[in-house]
């Protein structure tokens, strides 16, 4: 019986460009992509974020140069510390320290003045009592002199008491503005700092903005870049992604054609001799003789 076989097949332009389509594909598959042409990049440190950070680790002017300025608060503190106490002693600090070193020269003076006015006095005296009858033999001298010089010995103690009090009470206001003067140093020092330290800190802040505009500036651009070239990567696959499309498109949108194929059923004499060629090979193969080698031999196909 004969058999019939049809397939639909696409027109010969549509076969055409998918037989096109697919040599692409193949070829374009085989080529590697360069993937770091679009690797992630990270934008360097600006030359303003480089100067914030050497700045600020700079101790002379960065976040550490408030550090001498605390030291001397430190010790003009400690100073200051040292000025609490009684202020007895002779040791640094100590009210003894702050007299004046001229104060004895000033008390000898004075005590010798004393003595010369002293002595002058009880010369007139002497001389007045040798003037009065009877001075002598009553002993007014000498109970005159006697009485002078206890009393010119307690004005000289006085005197030098007094000048000693108002020596030690200058020394005394002398540590007293010491000990005020020192802790006003201490503070302006520690004022400094903080102000020495804040400028910095401001300087160093305003830096790193700055860079960090920038850094964010130059990343931006390293990202488009980045888009751009993995655009440029995938470009021919999108395109022909699209081609693909459109193919498919055309084999889909367009009626196909048919195209049959027929097997005509065998002649009589073909089955006959397929029938007597399948049953010699059987006797053949069963007596070892075949029965179709005088046919063979006729037309000089074997002996």
């Amino acid at each position: 019986m004969a058999e019939t076989t049809q397939r639909i097949l696409p027109a010969q332009y549509i076969e055409d460009l998918g037989q096109d389509y697919g040599k692409q594909l193949a070829a374009l598959t085989q080529l590697p992509i360069d993937t770091s042409q679009f690797a992630p990049t990270v934008a360097s440190q600006d030359p303003y974020q480089t100067a914030a950070y050497a700045q600020a680790t700079d101790p002379t002017q960065g976040l550490g140069a408030y550090q001498p300025f605390l030291n001397k608060a430190s010790t003009a503190a400690d100073a200051a510390t040292g000025l609490t106490g009684t202020g007895a002693g002779t040791g640094a600090g100590s009210i003894a320290s702050y007299m004046s070193p001229y104060q004895s020269d000033v008390i000898d003076t004075a005590l010798t003045e004393f003595d010369r006015q002293a002595a002058a006095q009880k010369a007139s005296q002497a001389q007045q009592a040798l003037g009065i009858p009877g001075a002598f033999g009553g002993g007014r001298e000498g109970v005159l002199q006697a009485e002078y010089a206890s009393n010119s010995d307690r004005n000289r103690a006085a005197l030098q008491a007094n000048y000693l009090q108002q020596g030690f009470q200058q020394a005394q206001q002398a540590r007293q503005q010491d000990f005020t003067n020192q802790q006003a140093v201490s503070n302006q020092q520690a004022t400094l700092g903080g102000g020495v330290q804040n400028l910095a800190q401001q300087q160093i802040k305003g830096l790193g903005s700055l860079g960090g505009v920038q850094q964010a500036q130059s990343q931006a651009v390293l990202d488009a870049q980045q888009q751009a070239n993995q655009t440029a990567a995938y470009e021919p696959y999108q395109r022909l992604g699209t081609y693909g499309t459109g193919v498919t498109q055309l084999i889909s949108g367009y009626p196909g054609q048919t195209q049959t194929t027929s097997t005509p059923n065998a002649s009589a004499l073909q089955t006959a001799l397929g029938v007597g060629t399948g049953l010699a090979g059987i006797y053949g193969g069963l007596t070892g003789n075949n029965p179709f080698k005088a046919i063979g031999s006729a037309f000089g196909m074997g002996q």
